[in-house]
């Protein structure tokens, strides 16, 4: 029997049902189903719609639900069209006619819209952690990198060389914005549409507000057509989930090329690297790579659910049924990735030799002849010709470039020891640089930003 049958003089039909149908993937829902249940019935026994007694019966229900939940011993019946009708049919069976009353003054429009963001409060948090953790990773190893460096690119081709450290950190601090994208929308969904009904809220006297704070949700809705029919934080949490999953796959990209031969700047560990099942030399970054492929899955979540969203009037709509399912695969993908990549980082050999051999080509230092240039007294441009010319020249003749400074007046044996091996990256002082003393001063308000997170997280729970 469904909840709507009362209307109707048959049962739905299986193509109906089998269409319909969202148990097999709202059903993690049960647990904040349930916890919303509970404060719904709190309500209704503050508004006398209960009595002590049916209050109690229908509570007791309800842990019995979670128990047989918990114990898998849960059976779920052939109408149970999704998690809330299966939790208020189970109840009903426990409590008797007390267990019919649990859905007073309640849709299941308002229901699942406080079921998801109660879902959304606590995964986003979780979530939280997880990037926290891996920026704890890039922390560590930026700290142990020490004086390594390493070239920095520009459209892939070799620019200055730069820390290591600062490179780790670059990835650390796109992190930090992502987590605070991610507070950001947390706080944003952080409303309970409990008490909006079906869409225009009840003659019943319910009390949206102590059901609110009941669920720790920091306010309750002012609108109930918005309440039941909003999908923002979903769309919201999804773009900082397709944001934080462009970011791992921007850090994948950088691990695949840095472990190519023809890169050769990490080296892959036993356990975070994967073979070929016909080519027995072969060890390959899959995490990295998944890294990268998984964005676009999560991406197309967030360009899906915008399209589903974009014809619907107020107030509920069955299309909103769409927005559970790329929700949760984005969550449990972008999680996975967090993780895995985190594993990976945390055991990944750098061949810093390598690295330095390929940031110490002469060329890597042209900005810094021509930055000497300008603090003697010439113009940038004209700096930028001089050195732009003997760089050609070197490269048109095969002339050694430092014996081409030394020769040049205005550069002589001063400039020509600026192209020395790591010189250059020691001479980027300006603060937020990738010198030696920035990157120590990066380093110590890096450590201070996370700690801040932390404490912004152990405040959420």
């Amino acid at each position: 029997m469904t909840l709507w049958s009362g209307r109707f003089e048959g049962g739905p039909s299986e193509e109906l049902l089998a269409y319909t149908v969202s148990l097999p993937f709202d059903r993690r829902l049960a647990a904040v189903d349930l916890a919303g249940s509970r404060a719904h019935v709190r309500g209704l026994l503050r508004g006398g719609m209960l009595s002590d007694e049916e209050a109690e019966a229908v509570l007791e229900a309800l842990t019995g639900v979670e128990a047989e939940l918990a114990a898998g011993t849960f059976e779920f019946a052939p109408g149970d069209e999704d998690i809330h009708t299966a939790v208020e049919r189970r109840v009903t069976e426990l409590a008797g006619p007390a267990g019919a009353k649990l859905h007073t003054g309640r849709s299941r429009n308002d229901q699942v819209a406080t079921d998801l963001r109660l879902w959304c409060k606590v995964e986003l948090a979780r979530l939280g952690a997880s990037i926290v953790a891996l920026q704890e990773v890039l922390l560590e190893r930026a700290e142990a990198a020490g004086p390594a460096y390493l070239p920095g690119y520009t459209h892939l081709q070799r620019a200055q060389p730069v820390l290591l450290s600062h490179h780790l950190l670059a990835h650390g601090w796109a992190l930090a914005r992502d987590l605070d994208r991610l507070l950001d929308a947390r706080r944003r969904l952080d409303v309970s549409p409990l008490g909006a009904g079906a869409l225009a809220g009840s003659s019943l006297p319910l009390d949206p507000d102590g059901v609110a704070a009941d669920l720790g949700f920091a306010t309750r809705f002012e609108n109930s057509l918005d309440a039941v029919s909003d999908r923002d934080f979903v769309a919201e949490s999804l773009f900082v989930l397709s944001l934080l999953a462009v970011h791992l796959s921007r850090i994948g990209e950088e691990l695949v090329l840095w472990s190519s031969e023809e890169f050769g700047f990490v080296v892959l560990d036993d356990e975070h690297s994967t073979g070929s099942s016909m080519l027995p030399q072969k060890k390959n970054p899959d995490i990295a790579e998944l890294a990268r492929g998984k964005a676009g899955r999560v991406i197309g979540s967030l360009v899906g659910l915008l399209t589903t969203l974009k014809g619907l009037p107020l107030a509920y709509n069955r299309d909103l049924q769409e927005d559970k399912e790329p929700l949760f695969d984005a969550v449990d993908q972008v999680s996975l990735g967090l993780s895995a990549l985190r594993g990976m980082l945390a055991a990944i050999g750098f061949d810093t030799e390598k690295m330095q051999r390929s940031a110490d080509a002469p060329t890597a230092a042209a900005i810094d002849l021509a930055e000497h240039l300008v603090a003697g007294g010439m113009p940038f441009r004209d700096a930028h010709g001089v050195v732009g010319r003997l760089v050609r020249e070197s490269i048109d003749t095969g002339a050694d470039l430092a014996a081409l400074v030394a020769a040049e007046p205005a550069l002589g044996d001063q400039g020509a020891a600026l192209l020395a091996p790591g010189v250059a990256v020691t001479r980027r002082t300006t603060p937020g640089g990738a010198g030696p003393v920035a990157v120590a001063e990066q380093l110590s308000r890096f450590r201070d930003r996370l700690e801040q997170e932390r404490f912004w997280l152990t405040s959420l729970t």
